[in-house]
C-alpha cells in the first residue's frame, strides 16, 4: 500500500450521464471501486431481505485522462476528480473534502502512471477464477498447425518454413515461424532483409485454400533518393507471385498488351469464381483504374479471373510514401517489379488516427455530468467513420484481387505493423469462413497481430503518462494536436456546474463489474521511425528490466480501428460470424484492461523474453470459460457458393459504415440517429468519402502517384481519360500529385515524426 495515501472514501457522489448517487470509494492497487446501495423500490428486495451493494470497477490502465477541480471549503462547492477512460467511461466524482479529494488523486496518479515497468502491470498478479484456471489460450495458436491448415508445405504448393528467424535475430519484430517460397533459400532472405525496414521482408500470412494465391506482408524498402534497388528483393517478390503458375492451364494466355518482362501469370477461371457480386461506385472505380493501366480495352477484355493482376498493395497516401525516400525508405521503383501493379490506398498514419478519435471523445466528454446526447455535426466531423470505410475499402481491394480475380497481393505501409495488420486481418476475414468462427477470430488476432509484431506496448500506453493526470487550476492554456486519447481541449466547467445539483439514481444499465463496456482502442504507429537512412538496429530493448515511460505521440487506435471495422462486417453480415458484437467489445475492453498478457507486448521475442506464457494469462481463457456469453444466435455455419448468402466471400459495404454505438457507451440512437436514405446517405455520416484508392503504378504507367515520365499507351488512352474524368469528379485528391499545397506539408512532417 506504498503508493496508496487513502484506501476508502466514504460520502463520494457519483454522477454519469447527468445522474447522482452516494456511495463509499475504495482504492486497490490494480482498481478504483465505487460501492453504493441502490435506493429501494417497488421492485426492491422483499422486506428484511439487505439490498445488493452495486459496484463500478475502473481498471487503473483504462483512465485516459485525469482532472483535478479543487474547491476551497469557502467557495461552498465540491471538489471532484473527473475521469475518462478508453472504454468510453466518463465519471465524475464529488469530495466534501478538498484534502481527500487530493489524496485520491495523487493515488490514482500514483497506481497509474508511476509504475515504470511492464512486470508491475495486473496481469502478473492477476488470479484466474477457476473456470479459468482449467484453460490455457496461450496454446490456442500454434504457428505451424494454422500454415497446415493453408496447405503450406502441401505438395505443388511453392511454399516451405524457413528458420532462420528462429532465435529472432534475423528480424526481432517478425515471428520465428517465417512461410516464404519453395524456391527462395534463407541465403537470398539474409540478403533480402537489408533492403525492408527491420528485415521485414515479405513472407505469407495467408494462403487462398482454392486458386492457391497468396497475401504477404512487409515493410516498406530501403529505396532512398538515389533509387537503391536489391536483386534478392525482387527475386523474392517474383517468386512469391508465381507459387500458383504450375497448376494454371492458362498461364500461357496472352492478354492484350503484356508486360514484355513480366512474370504476372494468367490463371484458370476456377468454378464459382463469377457470382453475382454487385460492385459499388468505388470498386467499379478501382477496377477501371487497375485495368487501364494494364492496357485492357472494350476491344480486347480480359478473360475474368483468367489473368492475374498481382499487387502490391502501399497503405500510406501518395506523397506521404514519396516523402519517405528523403530518409532513406520509401516504396518500390515499379521499373524493377515489372511483374507487378502497385497501388497506393492513402490511409492516414497513427497521428491522424490518435487526433481523429480525440474528435469523438470531445463529442462526448462531458457524458459523466451531462444526459444530453452528443451532437452528431461533432462526431461527423472527426472523420472517423470516414477512416473506417477507407480501411475497409481498402481490405475490400485485396479480398477481390486475392479471391476473384486470383492474384497475389503484397501489402506494407511503413514499418508494417500497423495498417499492414488492420488490411492483411481485415481481407482474411472476408475471404475465409475460418476467421469467422470464434476460435478463428483469436487466431488471426494471433496471427497477423501478435506474431507479425504490432506494437501493442506502445500503441496501447498501458503505462500511462503524467500529462494525462492534470489539476484544473494548473492546467496550461493551449491546443495539443497530439493530445493523448480523451484529453479533452476545455475543461467542462458549465457544464459541470449547471449539473452539480442534479439529483438521480445511479445508471443500472452498466453497474455491475462484469457489465462494464469494454475497452476503447488507443493503438498508435509511427510511420517511420528511421530518420537517418541507416538499416534500423535490430532489437528492440527489453521490457521488464528497464524502466519506461509512454510516449504520448506514439499511442493511437489502431487495434481499435480494426475491431470497428470487423464490427461493420459482423452488422452487415449477422449470420456469417460465429461470434456476437459484445465478444468485440469486450476485446476492446481487454486491449486496456492490462488484465491479461495478452496485449502488453510488442512483439513475439518480447513475450518469449519476459516468459509471458508462464507469468500472465491469456485473454482467451477469458472468452473460452465464458463462450456461450459471446456466440451469435443468427450464425448460420453453412458455406456453398452456390447458394446465395452462404458464399465463401463477403465483401464490406461501405456506404452502410455506421458508428459501433455499444463501444462509445451510447445508444444506437444517439450514435446513428434516424438512418437517411438515398444516394448521398453514406457522405452524410462519414462527411464525404474520397476513393481510398490515391494512385496506381506499373512499370511504364502511372496514375495519381506523383510519378513523372511514365507514358500511358495509346490502346489505353481513351480508358484512362474517363478514367481521370471519374477521378476528377470523385475528387481524388490532386494535393497528392502535385505535393505543392501548404497543408499537404504538413501531413508530411507528421509522417516523418
Amino acid at each position: 500500500m506504498d503508493r496508496t495515501r487513502v484506501a476508502k472514501v466514504e460520502e463520494v457522489t457519483l454522477s454519469r450521464r447527468g445522474e447522482q448517487v452516494v456511495g463509499t470509494l475504495h482504492l486497490t492497487p490494480h482498481h478504483l471501486i465505487f460501492s453504493h446501495v441502490p435506493t429501494t423500490s417497488g421492485d426492491g428486495p422483499p422486506p428484511g431481505a439487505a439490498a445488493r451493494p452495486r459496484e463500478l470497477w475502473i481498471t487503473y490502465p483504462i483512465i485516459s485522462f485525469c482532472t483535478l477541480r479543487p474547491a476551497p471549503a469557502v467557495s461552498r462547492q465540491l471538489s471532484s476528480i473527473r475521469l475518462r477512460c478508453r472504454d468510453f467511461t466518463f465519471v465524475c466524482f464529488y469530495f466534501a473534502d478538498e484534502h481527500k479529494a487530493r489524496e485520491v488523486y495523487d493515488s490514482v496518479k500514483q497506481w497509474t502512471c508511476r509504475l515504470g515497468r511492464i512486470d508491475k502491470l495486473y496481469a502478473f498478479s492477476y488470479q484466474p477464477p477457476p473456470p479459468e484456471q482449467a484453460l490455457n489460450g496461450w496454446e490456442l495458436y500454434n504457428a505451424r498447425k494454422e500454415w497446415a491448415r493453408l496447405g503450406v508445405e502441401g505438395d505443388g504448393h511453392g511454399w516451405r518454413i524457413s528458420q532462420i528467424n528462429l532465435d529472432y535475430g534475423f528480424s526481432p519484430t517478425y515471428p520465428a515461424v517465417l512461410p516464404v517460397p519453395s524456391a527462395i533459400s534463407d541465403n537470398t532472405l539474409n540478403y533480402a532483409g537489408r533492403y525492408r525496414s527491420r528485415a521485414r521482408i515479405p513472407v505469407l500470412t495467408y494462403l487462398h485454400p482454392v486458386n492457391n494465391c497468396s497475401i504477404t506482408r512487409s515493410s516498406q524498402p530501403l529505396v532512398g533518393v538515389r533509387q537503391n534497388r536489391s536483386i534478392q528483393d525482387e527475386k523474392l517478390l517474383a517468386a512469391i507471385f508465381s507459387t500458383s503458375r504450375p497448376e494454371r492451364p492458362l498461364a500461357n494466355f496472352a492478354g492484350s498488351h503484356p508486360e514484355p518482362d513480366s512474370s504476372s501469370s494468367p490463371q484458370e477461371d476456377l468454378p464459382g469464381s463469377r457470382p453475382e457480386l454487385e460492385l459499388t461506385n468505388a470498386e467499379e472505380l478501382e477496377d477501371e483504374m487497375l485495368a487501364s493501366l494494364r492496357g485492357d480495352t472494350e476491344e480486347n477484355p480480359p478473360i475474368y479471373g483468367a489473368q492475374q493482376h498481382n499487387l502490391i498493395v502501399d497503405a500510406r497516401p501518395t506523397v506521404n510514401a514519396f516523402a519517405m525516400q528523403a530518409v532513406g525508405l520509401g516504396s518500390e521503383n515499379m521499373d524493377n517489379y515489372k511483374f507487378a501493379t502497385k497501388a497506393y490506398l492513402g490511409i492516414d498514419n497513427i497521428h491522424v488516427m490518435r487526433d481523429s478519435l480525440n474528435k469523438v471523445v470531445d463529442a462526448l466528454k462531458d457524458s459523466d455530468v451531462t444526459p444530453l446526447r452528443p451532437n452528431r455535426e461533432q462526431l461527423a466531423r472527426s472523420n472517423w467513420l470516414k477512416h473506417i470505410s477507407g480501411i475497409l475499402e481498402g481490405a475490400g481491394l485485396i479480398a477481390r484481387q486475392v479471391g476473384l480475380q486470383h492474384s497475389h497481393v503484397l501489402i506494407h505501409c511503413s514499418d508494417g505493423w500497423d495498417r499492414t495488420s488492420q488490411l492483411s486481418a481485415l481481407s482474411q476475414l472476408c475471404l475465409d469462413p475460418y476467421y469467422r468462427t470464434l476460435e478463428g477470430f483469436m487466431v488471426l488476432v494471433e496471427k497477423d497481430w501478435l506474431s507479425f509484431g504490432h506494437m501493442f506496448r506502445h500503441r496501447s500506453g498501458h503505462l500511462s503518462s503524467e500529462k494525462w493526470f492534470q489539476i484544473e487550476n494548473e492546467r496550461i492554456g493551449g491546443a495539443d494536436t497530439n493530445r493523448s486519447f480523451g484529453e479533452s481541449g476545455g475543461a467542462g466547467k458549465a457544464l459541470e456546474n449547471a449539473f452539480l445539483s442534479a439529483k438521480g439514481f445511479f445508471n443500472r444499465d452498466n453497474t455491475s463489474r462484469d457489465s462494464l463496456p469494454d475497452s476503447d482502442g488507443d493503438a498508435q504507429s509511427y510511420d517511420s521511425d528511421n530518420l537517418n537512412g541507416k538499416k534500423p538496429s535490430s532489437a528492440p530493448r527489453t521490457v521488464a528490466s528497464e524502466k519506461e515511460v509512454t510516449k504520448v505521440k506514439e499511442t493511437s487506435p489502431v487495434f481499435h480501428q480494426f475491431l470497428d471495422a470487423a464490427y461493420q462486417l459482423l452488422y452487415q453480415y449477422p449470420t456469417r460470424f460465429e461470434f456476437n458484437e459484445r465478444f468485440l467489445r469486450r476485446l476492446l475492453y481487454h486491449l486496456y484492461s492490462c488484465q491479461y498478457g495478452t496485449f502488453l507486448f510488442n512483439s513475439e521475442k518480447e513475450r518469449i523474453e519476459t516468459r509471458a506464457k508462464e507469468r500472465t494469462r491469456s485473454v482467451w481463457d477469458y472468452f473460452l470459460a465464458r463462450r456461450e456469453q459471446f456466440l451469435n444466435p443468427n450464425y448460420d455455419s453453412l458455406v456453398d457458393d452456390n447458394k446465395r448468402g452462404h458464399e465463401r466471400l463477403i465483401f464490406p459495404r461501405t456506404d452502410e459504415v455506421r458508428w459501433w454505438a455499444e463501444a462509445f457507451g451510447r445508444t444506437d440512437s444517439e450514435m446513428n440517429g434516424p438512418r437517411l436514405f438515398g444516394p448521398n446517405a453514406a457522405d452524410n455520416v462519414t462527411g464525404g468519402r474520397a476513393p481510398i484508392l490515391t494512385g496506381i503504378e506499373t512499370a511504364h504507367h502511372s496514375l495519381g502517384s506523383g510519378i513523372s515520365g511514365k507514358s500511358i499507351p495509346n490502346a489505353a488512352s481513351a480508358g484512362m481519360a474517363a478514367v481521370t474524368a471519374g477521378l476528377s469528379n470523385l475528387t481524388l485528391p490532386k494535393s497528392k500529385e502535385t505535393n505543392q499545397g501548404s497543408g499537404r506539408m504538413s501531413d508530411v512532417e507528421v509522417e516523418m515524426q
